[in-house]
């Protein structure tokens, strides 16, 4: 009944969060409900794998051969966990922001966390083809009610790039349903299916998933709606959006693209593999060009979803194990730049680095706290994102599955030098040198501000030192997805 929990609670509170008027009652129903979802989350890592607590199914459209099959494994667990950790220091870090009709916005959220838990924890196609909609329909509203002045815009690219991926991925899930012996959107249904669909079959529909998936992620040349729709979309929206929501991608490619079509994923994976690449090296040097600090941190994204993206179609276990702890890692850290450009452009009421500079001796805490995440960012030894980027980078180079895995693997290491180009950059320019005009009255942050940071840094520094719990937890389902991909 866990995965259900995770569902049931921010989806109902969702629901009611419509009819709380007041803002100081949506906020504080939207945070309780939000450390009750976490506290779910954290007891399920508790529980045995083997407990029939963290598995659940039920009649759902039997006519259809669909069920409400939910489960938690080590990856849905990692990423349930990050969805259900993200969203209170979410609520934390805008808490002090005010939004016109307060109510409809946190239940819009809400309804967003439960979406998210639902792709992670859904094992029936239909299933997750319905949740991967319900995480995405909240944030159109979002974004183009609360959006900044070119919000409409950017939220009508969002909707069109991710309609399409969509619409392609429905055509690919009921081409599979119609070819299970069992007629069964079941994903047990959909593994016993690649030994049954013809090589050129798997080749197209290796292309409807991958379409889909790499506009959640985004992927080049399927990135240009990301960066507008982070530029405009309200910060709350954003840190979901780029902390978890892209996740989404990932998650597909591991759970429903390379298993359940290994010979299109071995067909096509150096051609997608060479899009990752692309992308990185692009989404960095477009960084290092931002003096928008949005822009900057949306172009970071892209290069570091790139490099995990590379890593599934390595096809390692070192390297799935990577991807699947530095989807965590990544979402903590990306929410803690987002709350650092929130708390600038609150105080500031700027985000362009060239307007900025000299805030390290008005605000010390807050430069301290940046510098620890950016390190991290850009995988500093001891950091979380160096375990997942070790691991990742020793899968590329290790992988059997192409025969450029060494170009893969410099190619990729230069887009991890421009990330400290930039970062750094960012950090110089924003925090050291001298005060001007703006940031001479600039103070530094209130204690609540401190401790979201302050924990997220915990969380940076312990996974960094001591990542075998995350390791343990995910090993036997890259164990089980490894021999289901079967690419040899």
């Amino acid at each position: 009944m866990i995965p259900v929990l995770l569902i049931a609670i921010p989806l109902l509170s969702g629901l009611v969060g419509f009819f709380i008027k007041n803002g100081d009652n949506a906020k504080k129903w939207s945070l309780f409900i939000s450390l009750a979802t976490l506290a779910v989350s954290v007891y399920g890592l508790t529980l045995d794998k083997a407990s029939a607590a963290l598995h659940f199914e039920a009649e759902w459209i039997p006519s259809l051969g669909s069920k409400f099959s939910v489960a938690l494994d080590g990856m849905s667990q990692i990423l349930s966990l990050l969805t259900a950790i993200s969203f209170p220091i979410i609520f934390i870090a805008t808490y002090n922001k005010e939004y016109k009709t307060p109510g409809k916005f946190y239940a819009l959220m809400l309804l967003s966390q439960a979406g998210l838990i639902g792709v992670f924890v859904s094992v029936d196609a239909l299933l997750f083809y319905f949740f991967w909609e319900l995480a995405l329909i909240p944030v159109y509203f979002l974004s183009s009610i609360w959006g900044g002045e070119k919000r409409i815009q950017a939220t009508f690219k969002f909707f069109i790039y991710t309609f399409v991926g969509s619409l392609l991925m429905l055509v690919g899930i009921i081409y599979l349903y119609a070819h299970t012996a069992d007629h069964s959107f079941s994903l047990q249904s959909f593994y016993k299916l690649k030994s049954a669909i013809s090589g050129k079959d798997q080749s197209w529909l290796f292309w409807l998933f991958f379409i889909a998936f790499a506009i959640k992620m985004p992927i080049f040349p399927f990135h240009t709606w990301q960066p507008d729709t982070y530029e405009q979309s309200p910060t709350a929206v954003t840190m979901v959006l780029s902390g978890v929501m892209v996740k989404m991608g990932l998650f597909g490619l591991i759970r429903w693209l390379a298993p359940v079509i290994p010979g299109g994923t071995w067909l096509w994976g150096d051609t997608a593999s060479a899009l990752c690449i692309i992308g990185m090296i692009y989404a960095s040097l477009s960084a290092i060009q931002q003096d928008d600090l949005k822009r900057l941190v949306a172009y970071s994204s892209i290069a570091h979803i790139g490099l995990m993206c590379l890593a599934v179609f390595a096809t390692t276990e070192t390297g799935l194990q990577g991807v699947m702890i530095q989807m965590f890692n990544h979402g903590i850290n990306i929410i803690a730049l987002w709350i650092v450009v929130e708390l600038i452009e609150r105080q500031l009421g700027t985000r362009k680095i060239s307007e900025l500079g000299g805030l390290a001796q008005k605000a010390p805490s807050l430069a301290i706290l940046l510098v620890i995440v950016s390190l991290a960012n850009v995988a500093l030894p001891l950091t979380n994102a160096f375990v997942g980027e070790f691991l990742m980078f020793s899968g590329i180079y290790t992988s059997t599955a192409t025969t450029y895995n060494v170009v893969f693997t410099v190619t990729a290491g230069i887009s991890i030098i421009l990330s400290a180009v930039y970062m750094l950059n960012m950090i110089q320019k924003v925090f050291f040198g001298n005060t001007n005009a703006l940031t001479e009255n600039a103070k530094d942050i209130k204690w609540n501000e401190k401790a979201i940071l302050a924990v997220i840094v915990i969380m940076i520094v312990v996974v960094g030192v001591f990542p075998q719990p995350a390791l343990e937890l995910t090993k036997t389902t890259v164990h089980a997805i490894l021999e289901k991909m079967n690419y040899k």
